[in-house]
């Protein structure tokens, strides 16, 4: 499981801020040498069972996000779990539906498949969108939410660091943002 630390500087900050709240000023404790807190990674569960073909692509692209980012982890749902992020395969474009922050369906469109583009590049950039990520385009093949406009050459399927810092940032324990940049409850197509 992954985890993200807070630093002692916050807790002194923190400590600080409610001294001097209380109406006496103090000094400021030393912060804590190692002793940071741990934050567990918020789990989203995924369904790639109706994938098809897609579905090594699929979990390919999760174990990036895991690799990627510390802030949430996507697990395949159990059997019979309903899942955060249902995945689907159909002969359209991939496109991702969110309704929330890391809850959503996304599309692995053949379409695309047909035309030359990575299937482990279309999955991480369609959990891309369900993290809270919207599409960068046109972009480089070095951002993975540039999908498509990065051409049928680029097999990047891994965040650069601006997207795995969003994600940390939507994800990211108490002080994480309730949303994403990409618009809730809307159809995105790639």
């Amino acid at each position: 499981m992954h985890i993200r630390k807070l630093t002692g500087g916050l807790v002194a900050a923190l400590a600080v801020t409610f001294s001097l709240m209380s109406g006496q000023a103090t000094a400021a404790p030393a912060p804590a040498p190692a002793a940071d807190t741990a934050v567990a990674a918020r789990i989203v569960t995924y369904d790639a069972s109706g994938s098809a073909e897609f579905r090594s692509a699929v979990d390919r692209g999760a174990a990036i996000w895991n690799e990627s980012v510390n802030a949430v982890e996507l697990v395949p749902s159990a059997a019979g779990q309903r899942a955060n992020i249902r995945v689907l395969a159909d002969n359209g474009w991939p496109r991702a539906q969110t309704t929330s922050l890391g809850n959503g369906t996304v599309w692995i469109g053949r379409q695309a498949v047909t035309e030359g583009h990575n299937t482990i590049r279309i999955s991480s950039h369609e959990l891309g969108h369900i993290l809270g990520l919207p599409d960068i385009k046109p972009g480089p093949c070095t951002s993975l939410m540039s999908g498509s406009t990065a051409g049928t050459s680029c097999t990047n399927a891994y965040p650069n660091a601006a997207e795995k810092s969003a994600v940390e940032g939507y994800f990211g324990g108490a002080f994480a943002r309730t949303a994403g940049e990409a618009p809730l409850n809307t159809m995105i197509v790639d």
